[in-house]
């Protein structure tokens, strides 16, 4: 008798053809759906010794979990936690960088019917205390380092009142030792009944995500959001059983939950996790796939565009059948240097915080560098123009998701606390992501930035990431970021700023060269009247860049 995958459950996987995917795709939703126990448990009762997560570190330390390793230490983490006195609703953070303990911690997490809240280590005093005082945190538990731990102390010391439990892993003053705590209790932790138990449209995962002005928002997400993550991993991914999938991303990130956790695990896929230190290389990930046969890889375009200035033939990548970028869209350059190097065609997929695939370059479909692909079915993903009219092929407009038949699993529940943000973006029966793009005549969407980074200069709309592709082209620019300077006479004028590539050196001239190539590769009032060599570009952890930091100092100047 065949077997069913765990996913057969909850959607149909045989399309013949995007069309069909596109016409007949449905997400069925159980009652009462919580990922731990209805994926994660279930697993370790159907295939116990299936590897789930494999995760090493740059000190030469390896770690691997199956299914039934991940239920029995979820539920010695879960009944730790409420020994605590966490309980369904209580919000929890989680500052645990790439560390093995945030898969299980998660999971116990749902269990409990608590909300999770990721968070990245980069964060400040001040941003923790916004945080915490924003969200009603109780608890925070953090790796184990000298700087984390003490913005933790300062913050609780601020915020008691509110911020009642500190943990870390290991032993430390001022903090419950997590470690000692969890291997101290029952593995059998049953699920809750009642009023205990989890609720589908209860908050399951918040997270925090900065706009260009004002403090972070907080992104609600319910206990249904994981099974929309089936599009990102299934049928974006198309990852498998047999896949050893690596997902460039920090626990603290979204994009973690896309490409780390949720949909990976329906598709019984194993999580491969590189807990690095601050010394990263990009290189560095060459080696890991080609050690541990890594089969499908997704990281943002920052990452590939170091990846093709190396000899990539000196790097074993046979093991990889697939390839695919998130977090920006890609320069058609890059999309081409790499499938010359490895046979790989990039697969790119859009997305924010607030959702899971809105679109993507499927399966079924040839992709075209430079363009993301198709819009996804369950969100319905389309532009709008300024009227709210759906965009003809060509015409400029927003990226929306259609909302009129209902709100879709896995789209943003409500920004907590911020009912003005919630209702500004959800209206008229659409969600506003605020990126704008246009389709060509098959349908394929071509990104041209966030609203508020594209160039208003004499009476022109200037997208930044056509300039960036330009750029890219010449030998000479390893990264450039496009953003606005303000000008007395245009508006704005176009800046870019670059990292150039190895064996290159500024001067007035290489301007000059760079001002010019960019003149014959687009029009010519789009070429950067600005332009400043720096030796890196600010990032997020995840490897976004941040233009918005770069014009913040222009606008200081």
């Amino acid at each position: 008798m065949l077997k069913l995958a765990l996913i057969d459950r909850f959607c149909r996987t045989d399309f013949s053809s995007y069309e069909d995917f596109y016409k007949n795709f449905k997400l069925k939703i159980p009652e009462n759906f919580n990922f731990a126990f209805d994926v994660v448990d279930e697993l370790a009762a159907l295939r116990p010794d299936k590897q789930a997560l494999l995760w090493c570190n740059d000190h030469g330390e390896e770690r691997r979990f199956t299914f039934s390793d991940l239920k029995r230490l979820s539920g010695k983490t879960a009944n730790y936690l409420r020994r605590l006195g966490i309980s369904r609703g209580d919000r929890v953070m989680l500052i645990l960088k790439r560390r093995y303990e945030y898969w299980y911690t998660a999971l116990a997490l749902h269990k409990l019917g608590a909300v999770l809240i990721p968070a990245t280590h980069q964060l400040t005093v001040k941003d923790i205390k916004y945080r915490v005082k924003a969200a009603d945190v109780k608890m925070i538990l953090c790796v184990n380092e000298d700087l984390i731990c003490s913005s933790v102390l300062e913050a609780r010391g601020e915020c008691g009142d509110i911020l009642k439990i500190t943990a870390t892993i290991g032993e430390r003053d001022g903090f419950f030792n997590f470690t000692d705590g969890v291997n101290s209790s029952a593995e059998e932790f049953m699920r809750p009944e009642g009023y205990d138990a989890a609720k589908p449209q209860d908050a399951m995962l918040m997270y925090f995500t900065s706009g260009t002005t004002g403090m972070p928002k907080m992104v609600v997400h319910d206990f249904n959001y994981p099974l929309a993550h089936i599009l990102t991993a299934k049928f974006w991914q198309d990852l498998r059983e047999t896949d050893l999938h690596l997902t460039v991303a920090d626990t603290g990130w979204a994009k973690c939950s896309w490409g780390k956790i949720y949909g990976q695990w329906i598709c019984e896929a194993c999580i491969f996790v590189y807990d690095y230190g601050s010394r990263f290389q990009p290189v560095d990930l060459l080696h890991m796939i080609a050690k541990y046969k890594i089969t499908t890889f997704c990281a943002p375009p920052t990452i590939f565009r170091f990846f093709i200035k190396e000899d990539l033939s000196g790097f074993d990548l046979s093991s990889l059948r697939a390839s695919y970028i998130a977090g920006e869209p890609l320069n058609a350059e890059v999309y081409n240097k790499w499938y010359k190097a490895t046979g790989l065609k990039m697969r790119e997929g859009f997305g924010q915080s607030e959702s899971a695939v809105l679109v993507a370059t499927f399966p079924w479909i040839e992709p075209k560098p430079g363009s993301t692909g198709l819009p996804c079915p369950h969100f319905k993903t389309c532009l709008l123009d300024s009227e709210g009219r759906i965009c003809e092929a060509g015409e400029e407009g927003e990226i929306c998701v259609d909302m009129r038949e209902g709100h879709p699993v896995g789209l943003v529940k409500e920004y907590f606390g911020d009912p003005a943000k919630t209702a500004d973006t959800m209206h008229d029966g659409w969600y506003h992501t605020g990126d704008l793009a246009w389709t060509d005549e098959d349908g394929y969407f071509w990104f041209i930035g966030r609203n508020d980074d594209v160039i208003k200069s004499s009476g022109y709309r200037i997208g930044p990431f056509e300039i960036e592709s330009a750029l890219i082209e010449h030998p000479a620019v390893l990264e450039t970021a496009i953003t606005a300077v303000p000008d007395p006479v245009r508006g704005q004028i176009v800046k870019a700023t670059i990292v150039l590539a190895k064996g290159y050196k500024a001067s007035e001239a290489l301007k000059k060269e760079l001002q010019e190539h960019v003149k014959k590769t687009t029009a010519p009032y789009k070429y950067p009247r600005i332009i400043d060599f720096v030796d890196e570009l600010p990032k997020t952890i995840s490897g976004k860049i941040k233009r918005v930091e770069i014009r913040q100092k222009d606008d200081v100047k």
